[in-house]
């Protein structure tokens, strides 16, 4: 599709253009430097592409710092196609080396001289706070270097006045997610990936045999990996360097785990970050905490340590969208930076890109590791940011139970009932909404079969333990049906009034492409033709397009003609004339009635012939199978355990005789919005909601299609991050839940 359909589509229309933002005559080099994550590649094709695209030349830097210092063949100009088909491609296919060269002005008085012959001034870093920070202190010294290098006589008076100074953009990959100021690091999501499909294979075997396996994951300085890993599976202990475990420790874990053993529980899951210490700033390891099971308990238990897997594999979608949009904001970041605009850093916050002033994010990161090593260790846990923070905090309401005595009852009734179509990640939302609800006094009852059992009577009480282990199971243990409550609603009210409810919470909805793509690369000239799921909501097809880097996804909301369809036939022509001889198109299953995944193949076949070929596959219900991923079981969790707490909220307000709520907002929708979760009350939605399609009358994501089409090498107008501005690094409490 090119540009066209945009402009005329007042569904899909961007108010901000790329037109006054011109690379012509710049130069913009790009590395990897310290620790390689998943996702990197992404990151890198993104500043190729989106740096070519607006005219600038983009260099590859080898072997990150090192590479700069040596020049030669080390600095070599990319194109388009160089970056062709490492989207799926874990690592980093630059290279990344720790470089001591670097760290004297000499190594830098030789990078700068490197940079210089080049025409390079503006540099996009990918890497962890040591590598940014070496940036940053390369920018500052630029002009000193350059003066140098001038009265050395290795460079000209006009020189140092036509490359006067030098803009620095950092984007952060690393799989800890140990950097302050972003919700997620590139490489963090993979990781997450690596480590619960461990997990996931680990409680098999420990329930054959009821063993306790000890699971050590990486993070020398931060714990998130660790904590987002035993929020993800359940696990019974975790041990962080951030919030060592009090005093008497070894007693507390030994009890949790024969308590959880007399519960019919038969496997024990304890992760621990290889960083984990104690109050006193002792380490913790693995063996020791065999060794206590062991000692203490006469469990069967074993130690597996992930070690360098953590790092490795295909990057998840999230990971290749996250490292796309940030490489393109990092470009255009480079293209608005003036002399006086300070090294930043490109962040995620919510759903939102965001800039940062680069030396604030390393100096808050700096002072976590401060925090730990004075044992402040509650200083240290705010500073780590409230994605952080709200993950603690929820992991330790849902894995420790206080004894029944000891919680205040509220005598309130709350029902927890799964709608609609089946989703990963279903199963950890009811589990948090069951352990919050009974951590808060109420009884909870579980409706199995959606709205068409509550109105049957389905409904049973459910404790702490019944939901042990759902956090890894896919689909919906309770049951959902697509039935609506309209013809129900007696029934409903009655089973309501009979349990003696006091408030409902609904889990539900409105009521796969790497693969393909990995299997087009290894044959000449084919084009796959994907049909997604998602009714009229072209979301899949859009980020898998994203994320796969595809040549063009069909969607509902942006309308397409023949003229569209043709333009692509005729780019991807053009495109099989190079090295790059694959293609990859998604269609949302209802984005047209009569331009059907058939009609596509068929025009696509005719028009291609002699010049590629083509196959479809439609995806169909595999995309709702599986076992729900890293992200949804923790963000099922989280958003669950927050609906929970609006619940209690509500219940304990003055409501009069009866408790009968009659107030727009005792009804409400929990989402992201932007950067927070919002509870919105659904008589607002309405006027916000397409009901004939079951989709928002706005969707937020519309403003990443255009990432897909330039990415694609297609015309497009893409809208620029809010405000194109740096925003300060401000600490926001665990009340402002991150959206991730």
């Amino acid at each position: 599709m090119d540009d066209r359909d945009v402009s005329q589509n007042p569904r899909g229309s961007f108010r901000k253009f790329l037109e006054h933002l011109s690379g012509a005559g710049k130069a913009i080099g790009v590395l990897t430097s310290g620790g390689d994550a998943q996702g990197m590649n992404a990151a890198v094709r993104a500043v190729v592409r989106m740096g070519i695209y607006v005219g600038a030349k983009v260099y590859f830097i080898y072997e990150g710092y090192q590479g700069m210092v040596d020049g030669g063949s080390n600095i070599v100009e990319a194109d388009w196609e160089s970056v062709s088909s490492i989207l799926q491609v874990g690592g980093t296919i630059i290279g990344s080396a720790r470089c001591k060269d670097f760290r004297s002005r000499e190594g830098r008085l030789k990078a700068a001289y490197n940079l210089i012959q080049l025409g390079i001034t503006n540099l996009c870093v990918i890497g962890g706070d040591g590598s940014l920070t070496g940036a940053n202190i390369f920018r500052k010294e630029w002009s000193g270097l350059l003066e140098q290098l001038a009265q050395d006589g290795k460079i000209d008076k006009e020189e140092v006045q036509k490359h006067s100074y030098l803009n620095v953009v950092g984007m952060v990959g690393s799989i800890d997610n140990d950097f302050c100021g972003t919700d997620m690091t590139i490489g963090t999501d993979s990781a997450l990936h690596r480590i619960i499909e461990v997990v996931d294979a680990i409680m098999t075997t420990a329930q054959s045999h009821q063993r306790t396996f000890v699971l050590e994951v990486m993070g020398r300085h931060c714990g998130y990996l660790a904590l987002v890993s035993a929020l993800a599976c359940g696990a019974d202990w975790v041990f962080l360097p951030e919030s060592p475990p009090e005093e008497g420790w070894q007693e507390s874990m030994c009890v949790k785990l024969s308590e959880n053993r007399a519960r019919k529980k038969r496997l024990n899951i304890i992760i621990v970050a290889e960083g984990a210490i104690d109050t006193q700033n002792k380490p913790i390891t693995s063996e020791q905490i065999k060794e206590l099971v062991v000692t203490q308990l006469g469990y069967d238990t074993r130690v597996t340590i992930l070690g360098h897997v953590q790092r490795g594999g295909t990057p998840s979608a999230f990971d290749r969208i996250l490292a796309s949009r940030m490489g393109v904001e990092a470009v255009v970041a480079l293209l608005q930076a003036t002399p006086e605009t300070p090294a930043c850093v490109v962040s995620l916050s919510g759903n939102q890109a965001v800039r940062l002033p680069l030396m604030e994010c390393v100096q808050m990161t700096q002072d976590v590791q401060k925090a730990m090593d004075e044992r402040r260790f509650k200083d240290a846990v705010k500073l780590r940011g409230r994605n952080f923070e709200s993950n603690l905090n929820t992991y330790k309401r849902l894995a420790i139970k206080l004894p029944d005595s000891q919680i205040p009852k509220s005598n309130c009734n709350v029902a927890v009932v799964n709608v609609g179509a089946p989703a990963a990640g279903m199963n950890a939302a009811v589990r948090a909404a069951v352990r919050v609800g009974i951590a808060d006094g109420h009884r909870m009852f579980a409706v199995y079969d959606g709205f068409e059992g509550f109105a049957r009577g389905q409904i049973r009480e459910i404790g702490w333990s019944d939901v042990g282990g759902w956090t890894g199971q896919g689909g919906s243990i309770l049951g959902t049906k697509r039935t609506l409550p309209g013809k129900f609603l007696q029934d409903i009210a009655a089973q309501m009034r009979a349990h003696g409810i006091n408030a409902l919470l609904v889990i539900g909805g409105f009521e796969t492409c790497d693969r393909i793509k990995q299997s087009a690369s290894g044959t000449k000239r084919r084009v796959f033709i994907i049909e997604t799921m998602g009714g009229y909501c072209g979301y899949l097809a859009n980020m898998g397009g994203l994320a796969a880097g595809a040549d063009a996804a069909y969607i509902f909301e942006e309308p397409f003609d023949i003229r569209d369809l043709q333009s692509n036939v005729e780019h991807l022509t053009e495109k099989m004339k190079t090295t790059i001889q694959r293609g990859l198109v998604l269609r949302n299953e209802s984005c047209s009635v009569n331009y059907t995944t058939d009609f596509i193949y068929q025009l696509y076949s005719e028009e291609g012939r002699g010049v590629f070929d083509c196959r479809k596959n439609v995806l169909g219900h595999m995309q709702q199978g599986g076992a729900p991923s890293p992200f949804d079981r923790n963000f099922g969790t989280k958003l669950s355990a927050r609906a929970m707490q609006w619940v209690t909220a509500k219940l304990k307000e003055p409501q009069g005789a009866g408790k009968r709520f009659v107030a727009d907002d005792s009804v409400c929708v929990l989402g992201i919005s932007k950067r927070n979760l919002v509870f919105q009350p659904v008589a607002e939605l309405k006027k916000e909601t397409d009901f004939e399609h079951r989709i928002p009358k706005e969707q937020w994501w519309l403003k990443l299609r255009p990432l897909m089409k330039i990415l694609a090498k297609y015309k497009a107008s893409l809208e620029l991050s809010d405000t194109g501005q740096l925003e300060h690094l401000q600490h926001r409490g665990p009340e402002e839940l991150a959206a991730i």
